[in-house]
């Protein structure tokens, strides 16, 4: 005697104790979901570490972020510039500009206490407005 095909409650046929299709579409929404809030804990982990930063970092491409904070600490532990190949601004030479990578800049005033950082700007930025004006 051949099986017989049955309509299951959603509106699909099959042999079997339960549609596959629906169970197959359900798991694929909870590994979705899953994969989402992951992400949403991920996005807020590092969206937490911004708040003990000295210079406002957000906005900016993750690998920026984590070498300006590199450069940050070594540059806090009493670290030349010269390392990170800075330089001293020709308009006012208290202003020293580190590169962080090929279209970022860190901008560092040079005071009686010390080195200290500024803000981060893009390239493009930093080369229409002169820092300090």
């Amino acid at each position: 005697m051949p099986k017989r095909r049955k309509t299951f409650p959603c509106g699909h046929k099959g042999f079997g104790q339960f549609c596959h299709t629906c169970a197959q579409k359900t798991a694929k929404l909870e590994a979705q979901d899953q994969a989402r809030a992951k992400q949403k804990k991920q996005r807020d982990d590092w969206n937490a570490t911004f708040e003990a930063d000295i210079v406002d970092l957000r906005g900016l491409p993750r690998p920026i972020v984590t070498k300006a904070r590199r450069i940050l600490d070594t540059l806090q532990s009493g670290a030349d510039y010269h390392q990170f190949r800075g330089k001293r601004l020709n308009h006012d030479r208290r202003w020293i500009s580190i590169p962080l990578g090929h279209d970022y800049r860190l901008l560092c005033w040079d005071g009686e206490t010390g080195i200290q950082p500024h803000k981060v700007m893009s390239h493009e930025d930093y080369n229409v407005k002169k820092p300090g004006t």
